[in-house]
This record gives C-alpha cells, sequence and structure tokens, in this order.
C-alpha cells in the first residue's frame, strides 16, 4: 500500500515519505506527512489542493528552505538524478539550488529587489552560477528577457520592478529561474493576481520553454483550471497527506477521493436552471482542520458526506494502478465503492 513503491526509478526527481514538523508552543506539528511522488523528464506534475494543505511547504521542502527554527524536514528522501538532496551540505544543496533545480516564488513584486534594476538583480543571478563577466553576463540577461518575450528588453533591462506589469514581472521571475537551465522548475502559484488574459500567456510561454528544452515542472496551484491547461499528472493534497494521484483524465474524468470530488464540483460551469437564474456554486463544508488539534483518523472525515465508521481510522494509500493512488476507504480491497 506504500506508493512509493510506484515511482520510476527512471524519474529524474523521486520524492519519498517527505515529512516536514514545525515547532507550534513547544508542540510537535506535522505539517507534511510522508508525500511519496516521481517527476518524468519533460512531465508537468500538478500539486492542487486548498491553502494550508501543504503545497507550498512540499516545493520548500525540496528545496531544503523550509525555516528552521520552527520547522525541521523530519523524514524523507528527494532524489534528483539519485542524489539525494537531503544529505548535501548546506553548500553543496545552495549549488543545487538555481542550477539544477530552480523555482519561481508566489508574488514576483515581493520576492524582487525594489531598489535594484531587473537587470541589475538578473546579472547578479547569473554570476551567481557562471563563470562570466560582467558584460557578457548583461548580455545572456537581455537573451532571457527576449527569450521570455518581453518586448524591448535593452530598455526593461534598464528598469525597476514598479515600472512593469505584473505579467512582466512574472516574466522576470521566470527569466531567473531558467539561468542555469535548471532539470526541474517548480512553478508555486505562478499566476496568482494575474488577469485570464495573462495566465495563458504565462502558460504558454512555459510550455515552449518545456517543449525546447525538456524540463521538467511542477505546478503548484489551488485552481483546477490551471491545471487542466499544464498538467500530464496530477497530486491532489489535503493538510499534509497526499490524498489522490493520477493522469490529469483520471483526476478530472474519475476522481475517487471526495475532496478531489468536491474541489472539481466546484469549478465545473454552472448553467441557467429554468428560472433564467445561475444554480448555486457547490462548495465543501467546513475547512481545513487545525493541525495543531489533529483528530485522529482521516483527516477530510469531518467534512465528508461519505464517511464512515471506518474513517475514524487513518487510511492508507491504496494503489490503483501505476502512478494511481488514493488516501481513502472507500478504495479498500483496490475497489471504489
Amino acid at each position: 500500500m506504500d506508493d512509493s513503491l510506484e515511482i520510476n526509478e527512471d524519474a529524474v526527481l523521486r520524492v519519498m515519505n517527505l515529512s516536514v514538523d514545525f515547532d507550534v508552543k513547544g508542540n510537535n506539528v506535522s505539517i507534511l506527512s510522508k508525500v511519496n511522488f516521481g517527476l518524468g523528464l519533460g512531465e508537468t506534475l500538478g500539486i492542487v489542493g486548498e491553502s494550508g494543505c501543504g503545497k507550498s511547504m512540499t516545493a520548500l521542502a525540496l528545496l531544503r528552505m523550509v525555516p528552521s527554527p520552527p520547522g525541521k524536514i523530519s523524514d524523507g528522501e528527494v532524489l534528483l538524478n539519485n542524489v539525494d538532496l537531503m544529505t548535501l551540505s548546506q553548500k553543496e544543496i545552495k549549488n543545487i539550488r538555481g542550477k539544477e533545480i530552480s523555482m519561481i516564488f508566489q508574488e514576483p513584486m515581493t520576492s524582487l529587489n525594489p531598489v535594484f534594476t531587473v537587470g541589475n538583480q538578473l546579472v547578479e543571478t547569473i554570476l551567481e552560477h557562471k563563470d562570466l563577466s560582467r558584460a557578457d553576463a548583461l548580455k545572456e540577461a537581455i537573451e532571457l528577457l527576449r527569450l521570455v518575450q518581453i518586448p524591448a528588453p535593452e530598455q526593461r533591462i534598464k528598469e525597476y520592478p514598479h515600472q512593469l506589469s505584473g505579467g512582466m514581472r512574472q516574466r522576470i521571475m521566470i527569466a531567473m529561474a531558467l539561468v542555469c537551465e535548471p532539470k526541474v522548475l517548480i512553478a508555486d502559484e505562478p499566476t496568482t493576481a494575474l488577469d485570464v488574459t495573462v495566465q495563458a500567456q504565462i502558460f504558454d510561454l512555459l510550455k515552449e520553454i518545456q517543449a525546447k528544452t525538456q524540463m521538467s515542472i511542477i505546478l503548484i496551484t489551488h485552481d483546477f483550471g490551471a491545471i487542466s491547461e499544464m498538467a500530464d499528472r496530477v497530486i491532489v493534497m489535503y493538510a499534509g497527506y497526499k490524498v489522490e494521484e493520477g493522469t490529469l483524465d483520471e483526476i478530472r474524468n474519475s476522481p475517487l477521493h471526495p475532496y478531489t470530488q468536491g474541489l472539481l464540483r466546484s469549478m465545473l460551469v454552472i448553467k441557467p436552471d429554468s428560472s433564467g437564474f445561475k444554480m448555486p456554486l457547490p462548495e465543501i463544508p467546513g475547512s481545513v482542520p487545525d493541525l495543531l488539534n489533529r483528530q485522529p483518523g482521516c483527516p477530510f472525515g469531518p467534512r465528508c458526506s461519505q464517511a464512515t465508521v471506518k474513517c475514524r481510522s487513518m487510511p492508507p494509500n491504496f494503489n490503483l494502478g501505476f502512478k494511481r493512488s488514493v488516501k481513502c476507504w472507500l478504495a479498500d480491497n483496490g475497489r471504489v465503492e
């Protein structure tokens, strides 16, 4: 039942039993619990769930960026091309970040330094990882801006973050993440606060770059629409657990976990009823549990309309095929009732 056994050994990235704990007022709180997945060459893996479900913490743990204290990676392996990132020294992991595995953070306005031009920040990033002169680094920075389709890059490189639109700033963040042509790119809510047209442009840009470089992408989002645009495979997270995994079509067309079903119902197109008014949007009752006061059993149990007495104990991960699993008692004995 341990779905870590389903991870392809040829995967670029293999994550096994990844767990993160936080010290909260003297109490040890499990934020991430034994998360397992693999990432193939040129594949896009979507990680979806509500705020507070563990998506961004997974990304920080992969990069060994969990704030310590109060946090710590308490268990697990993260194998990037068969090198366990969890065993590396701080100097070694610093050399890996940005070079082998890179990240686009949620909010570019807070990630970019407002007192330096975007060119200065790009050049410094390049010089950190490459043995180039400042003049050559500047030329490369301009080419990177051209790669991410920023018009008039020679002019834009002299500007400050506040002079650029949200879409432009996000493209700058993508350019910085691509400096060393990483094998794995983590995109944490890359289109938050951007309008729909700009979101589509950013996704098209990522897909275009991926097609050229065979880069693998982990897309972290709360938006199933974004997942449908980008992902080949999907992981659904809840309260620090991976509760379901499958291909995009499997998750979208045959969701197994009641939480996944609820997420999908909440994004369906609502058709007008016979009176001409829109029907109410279905919602999942309740909220994500307080991790400081976890109740025994399935973490989704208190919100689940299909919960039974059995759900008072924690379900294992049931493997239902290659890279297809669900953490729900409904799938006991390999079947869904």
